[in-house]
């Protein structure tokens, strides 16, 4: 049995098995044009932030984890190119499903997530590949900024 997933993450993965794979695609440009700009004190540095080799677009991220151990609050950001609507998108799922969990919570989702979303007749693997590298580099970030 596969592992469950955070109750926003449950609702998106379910959101996107409900379309037509023409409107998963629109469902995903919505998440694109809904991610958040990064805050100021990442656009002045960005050097703050990790690549993501695995994406086809130049994406970055950065977990701030605030505390330690299991429950510690975790917000992520992502700086990810207007011109790349799929690698947004996937930064924006993750936006919105990981937010306000703990770092035990973000550690707990499944490594599954990208094919759970029901993308795999829409995108390639490769870009389904970019997005388990953002959720990779999400969970080391918390692991070791939460000392877990």
């Amino acid at each position: 049995m596969s592992e469950e997933l955070p109750q926003a993450l449950q609702e998106i993965a379910a959101d996107f098995a409900a379309l037509s794979t023409q409107d998963r695609l629109q469902l995903l440009l919505e998440f694109s044009e809904g991610l958040p700009e990064l805050p100021t004190r990442y656009t002045d540095h960005p050097e703050l932030l990790e690549p993501v080799p695995e994406c086809q677009s130049p994406i970055f991220v950065i977990a701030e984890v605030t505390g330690s151990g299991a429950d510690a609050e975790v917000k992520i950001f992502f700086s990810a190119p207007p011109e790349a609507p799929t690698t947004r998108g996937f930064a924006g799922i993750l936006n919105e499903g990981l937010a306000d969990l703990t770092a035990q919570q973000v550690l707990d989702v499944s490594m599954d997530l990208p094919q759970r979303l029901s993308l795999g007749e829409a995108v390639s693997p490769l870009r389904l590949n970019g997005m388990g590298g953002m959720l990779t580099r999400i969970k080391r970030q918390v692991r070791e900024k939460a000392e877990l």
